[in-house]
Parts: structure tokens; sequence; C-alpha cells
């Protein structure tokens, strides 16, 4: 699913809180829990716009750039003056 489809079903789910949040208030009264629930449903309408506009300025999401990495052996003449790690260089000896 791509992130607009995401997006668009977050705002959906949003849509219908707040619908069932209204008729809860209407049930319940509109007491200090109510009016701390709207607010919390407002500030993640707000959140998921500033994602919208976010997602809109990124572009579309192509995903990460594929490196291929050969099976093939690499030339040992690569490795003629490195040393072995830990063991230090071929021509010298531990103290």
């Amino acid at each position: 699913m791509s992130v607009h489809d995401e997006l668009t079903t977050v705002q959906r789910s949003l849509d219908e809180l707040r619908r069932s949040l209204s008729r809860l208030e209407r049930q319940l009264g509109g007491g200090p829990e109510m009016r701390r629930a709207r607010l919390d449903a407002d500030h993640l309408r707000a959140s998921v716009a500033l994602l919208r506009q976010t997602a809109a300025a990124q572009g579309p999401s192509t995903g990460p750039d594929l490196v291929t990495i050969s099976d093939t052996p690499y030339d040992i003449s690569l490795w003629t003056d490195s040393d072995d790690e830990g063991l230090g260089a071929r021509d010298r000896h531990a103290p």
C-alpha cells in the first residue's frame, strides 16, 4: 500500500473517531474527559495533516537502491599490503 493510501486510511479512521466521540458526547455530556478525548483526536488530525505535507514534499517513495555484489572471489593481490586483522603485519613479530 502506498504512503498516500495509508494516510487516507488513517484520515478515514480519524473521521470515524470524531463521529464516535460526538455520539458519546451527546450521551455522556461534555465533561473534562470528553474534552480531552476531542482535543487528542484533533491533535491526531493535525499530525496526519503534517505527515501529508511531508509526504507530498518528499515525492513518491521508490525504495532503497539495491547494490549487486558479485559471488566471484576477490583478487588476492588486492590484499598484499594489508595487515591480517589482529595479527599484525606478516614481516613483523608480536612483542
